[in-house]
């Protein structure tokens, strides 16, 4: 019964990433992010398991990374989101390396401001296209 459970939660989120805006799936990239840290945290305070901490980091730095990948140059914006993003990478791989947590909270503002900066973004773009459709 578990293993059918994994299966649909698995399908489930499949068909989110599949249906989702570009939008929606920066996201969902930010949610993965902030998810990753707060786990590392939880190893790391709470279960002193320090490998386990050290796979969130990584997993929180590779997403840092698709966010990097997914700038356009050509765009005047992204050279300060590049600034940001490689901010919050190298904060990351300082927390991971060095097991100092202390850096954390002002990351998880970031990103969670830059989150919800994204999901306004997405009911916006929602909004307008529904309107455009619609009207």
């Amino acid at each position: 019964m578990d293993y059918r459970k994994a299966n649909l939660k698995q399908e489930y989120l499949k068909q989110s990433v599949m249906t989702a805006s570009p939008a929606d799936l920066i996201v969902m990239l930010f949610d993965a992010c902030i998810k990753n840290l707060k786990l590392a945290v939880i190893n790391l305070e709470d279960n002193h398991d320090f490998s386990s901490a050290h796979t969130h980091f990584i997993n929180a730095q590779e997403i840092i990374m698709e966010l990097i990948s997914c700038l356009d140059p050509n765009v005047d914006l992204s050279s300060k989101l590049l600034d940001i993003y490689d901010f919050l990478l190298r904060t990351i791989r300082e927390m991971n390396i060095k097991k100092d947590l202390s850096p954390l909270p002002d990351v998880l503002e970031i990103l969670s401001s830059m989150r919800d900066t994204w999901q306004q973004i997405s009911k916006t773009s929602y909004g307008l296209t529904q309107e455009v459709n619609v009207g």
